[in-house]
């Protein structure tokens, strides 16, 4: 589950957010000013953060270089139509993107998927991992299983690159389907991603019908 920091000072708004990323399966921490959001940050990690760049005691240009210093975290910059020019400022101390108020939740959603993947880390070029009995070269793009080479299409070894890059995690079929839907420059459906899970399955495991590499975690997603 991704953690997202939210600082916004008007409480409707706050929660109405809260709740409608908390339904995509995000964590969110809620602070109502600079002042409480600096000792959040100072004692806690996230994985994106939203903030309004105008608060109550300060602004949200500080709160972004205070989480660029500790673990650049991404952020974006929630703004008044009437404050876009302040938004330069913004994206040249580091912010990744803004969204102007009022907005839909649905293109915020889309907006957030993005940003994670753009500033998503990526393993290391030359890391050989290995799971079980298999082994990725990401610096060749190759999977090999007990010493011999796999053959994975590029939706399937999409599929399982972007698990690896979030093991230990849950990864939604929602942010699987948005990882891998253009890479053949065709549309995937949600039934279309349980076909390729099964079929990834097939190539990886030693008993697909009990998978201990790719793991269903019910009601919630995969992860490995």
């Amino acid at each position: 589950m991704k953690r997202l920091l939210l600082v916004e000072d008007d409480e409707a708004i706050a929660l109405g957010l809260e709740y409608s990323l908390s339904q995509e399966n995000y964590e969110v921490i809620v602070c109502n000013d600079v002042t409480t959001a600096k000792n959040v940050i100072m004692n806690d990690d996230f994985d994106i953060a939203l903030l309004d760049i105008s608060l109550p005691d300060g602004n949200g240009f500080e709160l972004c270089k205070l989480l660029k210093e500790r673990k650049d975290v991404p952020v974006i910059f929630l703004t008044a139509r009437d404050d876009e020019g302040s938004v330069v400022m913004g994206l040249d101390i580091g912010g990744d993107d803004y969204i102007t108020k009022p907005f839909r939740i649905r293109e915020l959603q889309s907006r957030i998927r993005s940003v994670l993947r753009r500033t998503e880390k990526k393993p290391s070029e030359n890391q050989i991992l290995h799971y079980g009995n298999v082994e990725v070269n990401t610096a060749e793009g190759k999977v090999r299983r007990k010493g011999e080479d796999l053959f994975l299409t590029a939706l399937e070894y999409r599929l399982f690159l972007t698990l690896i890059n979030n093991e230990g995690k849950i990864i939604t079929r929602n942010q699987l389907l948005e990882s891998i839907w253009d890479v053949s420059g065709e549309f995937v459906n949600d039934n279309t991603l349980t076909v390729y899970i099964k079929r990834l399955r097939e190539k990886i495991e030693d008993d697909p019908q009990n998978p201990t590499i790719i793991k269903t975690e019910r009601g919630l997603g995969y992860k490995i």
